[in-house]
């Protein structure tokens, strides 16, 4: 699944938390931990009074165990402070897992988002499948807070998720795994048998179709959805029948960490928990610590070297051919920007050398996304959105992150998911 699929899904665990995986055998080494220990510190110094205030961070620095406390107590608050008409199920999900994790008193929020999730159908019989992500993240939520009066939603949400057809992306499954995992585990005595049949049934289905898209390097979907699914594999009642190398996964993610592949926030925080041996499972179980702060063990980085003055040149295209759109076009320019720059340094140019290129971005947890290009506004409601593309090939990064080759040729197509 590609960078923006992954923002998408953004919109829309009790032997709680105890891993089926042995620990031992799927760990970082020690001699690896500096590294872990610096992509925590790069997402925890993204926290800041005007940033998007976003709960899987503050997740994942609690399950990791937080150094700045400082960020840690701002994001609280800001997430206490939060408005729950602004978000959607998922995110208000998120909010009360990441307030829990912080040992603080969601308060109203849990009882707005059970109502909530009382009245969720989904959108059609075979509706798609990111349309699961949300309500995954909500019974997740509600599961550790009352798992008795979470039965009758979760019952009825398995069900729909096994009478819908459409593929599972791999993000969704690991999420609903996790929240039918919770809800397994924490079937009230006294319960009917048959919802913990019906449970397994569904997990036994999502986890194998999980399985199914783990690759030979160890990696699962893409690296950007691994981390999830790392945490859905080792905590499933209903392991795969395909065997999982935990440590092939992980001995492949450390090495993509060292080739700077994870440096957005969003996406440190949902691989974060994995390498520090935690699941979304084990929000209910973190102990709050005292304030005081602990300096981590970093990892020596080399110093980066001279700067190169030289331009590249990047081809950019902007194409609409969605019917239903009024003004279609596909326009190509050549923008040069010095070497090194990001993705959004050459819309930015473009812009400037051709008002057609006109562009506008939105803030969200996964960092700036282009929203507008040329008059066109992504629709949720129609599913459209602007994805950018490497020749053929969708981009894993966003426009503040991405960095263009010389010659590369990038294109905006508006497209429909």
């Amino acid at each position: 699944m590609a960078w923006f699929a992954l923002y998408l899904l953004s919109l829309l665990w009790a032997t709680a938390g105890t891993s089926t995986q042995s620990q031992s055998s799927c760990s970082v080494p020690s001699a690896q931990e500096p590294l872990v220990n610096g992509i925590q510190v790069l997402m925890e110094n993204s926290v800041t009074s005007s940033a998007y205030p976003n709960p899987s961070i503050l997740i994942a620095m609690n399950l990791a165990g937080a150094y700045n406390l400082m960020a840690q107590k701002l994001l609280t608050y800001q997430l206490m402070s939060s408005d729950t008409n602004d978000l959607t199920i998922g995110q208000l999900g998120l909010t009360i897992m990441a307030l829990t994790s912080s040992c603080r008193d969601p308060g109203d929020k849990v009882s707005i988002l059970q109502r909530q999730m009382a009245n969720w159908a989904p959108s059609s019989p075979n509706a798609e499948a990111s349309a699961f992500y949300g309500p995954s993240l909500a019974i997740l939520a509600l599961c550790q807070k009352n798992s008795e009066a979470t039965l009758p939603i979760a019952v009825r949400f398995a069900k729909t998720l096994l009478a819908n057809s459409s593929p599972f992306s791999v993000d969704t499954g690991a999420m609903a795994t996790l929240a039918l995992t919770c809800m397994y585990n924490k079937i009230p005595v006294g319960s009917e048998e048959g919802y913990r049949a019906l449970f397994g049934q569904v997990l036994k289905a999502i986890v194998e179709n999980i399985s199914m898209k783990i690759k030979d390097n160890g990696i699962i979907g893409d690296i950007y959805s691994t981390g999830l699914a790392m945490q859905a594999l080792s905590v499933t009642p209903q392991p795969p029948k395909k065997e999982w190398d935990c440590k092939k996964t992980m001995d492949m993610i450390l090495d993509e960490i060292k080739q700077g592949k994870f440096h957005n926030p969003m996406s440190i925080a949902q691989i974060l928990p994995s390498l520090k041996g935690k699941t979304y499972l084990d929000v209910p179980q973190v102990t709050c610590s005292p304030d005081y702060e602990v300096q981590p063990t970093l990892l020596s980085q080399p110093g980066p070297g001279p700067t190169s003055a030289s331009n590249i040149t990047v081809i950019y295209t902007i194409n609409n051919q969605l019917r239903g759109v009024e003004l279609l076009f596909n326009k190509t320019i050549n923008v040069s920007v010095k070497s090194g720059s990001v993705l959004l340094v050459v819309l930015e140019e473009a812009q400037r050398k051709n008002p057609m290129f006109k562009f506008e971005t939105t803030m969200t947890s996964w960092g700036l996304v282009v929203s507008s290009i040329n008059n066109i506004t992504e629709n949720v409601n129609h599913k459209t959105y602007w994805q950018f593309l490497s020749g053929i090939t969708p981009l894993n990064e966003g426009v503040a992150d991405y960095i263009p080759f010389n010659h590369e040729h990038i294109t905006a197509n508006f497209t429909q998911y």
